[in-house]
């Protein structure tokens, strides 16, 4: 099998001879630090945390996150912007309290509104991100530790974002991942996909309703200050991956060879699907099966009970098959350092994207089903050679490769470029 080789991590500029930093444009021009702001949802901090290791600076990083209050009426809630939406939260909470008081003093019993933890406001007890406190942590701690980088990523951390850069612009490098749809001049640098781009296309512009165009976002092409990705970004790299080989190797290097993993998402706003994909699935792993050493399969925190357990009636009892139960420890990491080819429902950006980090044979299965933006960010795989669909006429035990995908590596190298640009540069 032709060897692959994977992306190293970017490092920071060298240091001239080791010149103290006063010599090299002061401390007040190192980045030595990271705030990372998250949503608590895995695949958009990931990509935050990606970022900040191959930036170098993995372990000088905070994660604060946004929450929302969840349970009962919040499930209604989520389309509102994370301040409007605590807000009423709030409200409802003060109004629904003050009836159980007048249902009480009526002799009936009271019905609770939904509480998460059992905090009174619906909020868990992860740390809350605070505007105020991370700009006050940047201006009074600039003059001993530099500039802060501000990494932030998914909806609900726009406006915090922008804020950040709005009361603390000479002390902090904001970067916002995801596109945040307009005024992106609020940000020093969006990391973006270039499916986002999509809705600018004549072919995108050919499926909205004229009446409609104006609502759909992005309103104008990328500027200087936008990277485009292929993927979303991730933590995978040669070293981690060399990582993750150790790790599991005690559980990895007895299976039997070629090891084919099948990564099952769950159906999305633009790729759904349910048991039909797991029919077609199941039919073309029957087909491929005799050419595969050994076989393993998961699904993620989205993919309905009903697919799984289609598919765990169908293969659990398998002999060459193994499927993740879900516990602790979670082999992704190892699954993406010991297989010999992958398997992954097409709706899931962030799988597909680390899979194509490795270098390794991508099938793709239920791209047929995907529609807008995501026909697109096939349409590039496909383009760059990433990935073939996956047809059930495959022989596993042939190899393919290419050069890897390297978004990660390259959107760092964007941002050393960009903090060089204002006088600034990364030490770790």
């Amino acid at each position: 099998m032709k060897p692959i080789t994977l992306p190293e991590p970017p490092g920071s500029p060298k240091s001239m001879g080791g010149v103290p930093d006063i010599f090299e444009g002061g401390v007040y021009g190192v980045v030595r630090r990271a705030v990372i702001i998250g949503n608590g949802f895995s695949a958009s901090e990931n990509q935050s945390v990606g970022l900040v290791r191959a930036l170098g600076l993995s372990e000088k990083q905070t994660l604060y996150r946004v929450t929302r209050p969840t349970g009962g009426i919040n499930e209604w809630l989520h389309w509102l912007p994370v301040s409007i939406h605590k807000k009423l939260y709030y409200i409802i909470s003060q109004i629904y309290g003050y009836s159980r008081i007048l249902i009480a003093r009526s002799g009936k019993t009271p019905r609770f509104l939904p509480r998460e933890n059992g905090v009174s406001v619906g909020l868990s007890s992860v740390l809350e991100a605070d505007i105020r406190s991370i700009v006050r942590m940047a201006k009074e701690t600039y003059e001993k530790d530099g500039p802060l980088l501000v990494v932030a990523s998914g909806r609900d951390t726009i406006s915090f974002a922008s804020s950040i850069k709005r009361l603390a612009s000479e002390n902090v490098f904001v970067v916002q991942i995801q596109h945040p749809r307009s005024h992106l001049d609020r940000f020093d640098m969006v990391i973006t996909p270039q499916h986002d781009y999509y809705p600018l296309t004549p072919q995108a512009r050919e499926q909205v309703p004229r009446f409609l165009r104006k609502w759909v976002t992005p309103y104008e092409p990328p500027d200087k200050h936008v990277v485009l990705t292929v993927g979303a970004l991730h933590q995978v790299d040669s070293a981690l991956l060399r990582s993750a080989a150790n790790a599991w190797h005690d559980e990895f290097a007895p299976l039997p060879k070629p090891l084919l993993v099948v990564n099952i998402g769950g159906p999305s706003r633009y790729c759904r699907y349910s048991t039909d994909l797991a029919e077609q699935l199941i039919s073309s792993l029957h087909n491929v099966i005799t050419s595969c050493g050994s076989v393993r399969i998961s699904f993620s925190r989205r993919t309905p009970e009903k697919v799984s357990r289609f598919i765990i009636k169908e293969f659990g009892t398998h002999p060459k098959i193994y499927i993740w139960d879900g516990e602790e420890p979670n082999p992704h990491l190892g699954h993406l350092a010991w297989a010999d080819s992958f398997v992954v429902t097409a709706d899931s950006v962030s799988m597909l994207s680390e899979a194509c980090s490795t270098g390794k044979p991508v099938y793709v299965i239920g791209a047929e089903r995907c529609t807008w933006k995501l026909v697109e960010f096939h349409k590039k795989l496909s383009e760059r050679g990433l990935v073939r669909p996956f047809t059930g006429l495959e022989d596993m035990s042939e190899s393919w490769s290419y050069p890897p995908l390297n978004d990660t590596a390259e959107a760092a190298s964007r941002v050393h470029k960009a903090l060089a640009e204002r006088g600034w540069r990364l030490r770790p």
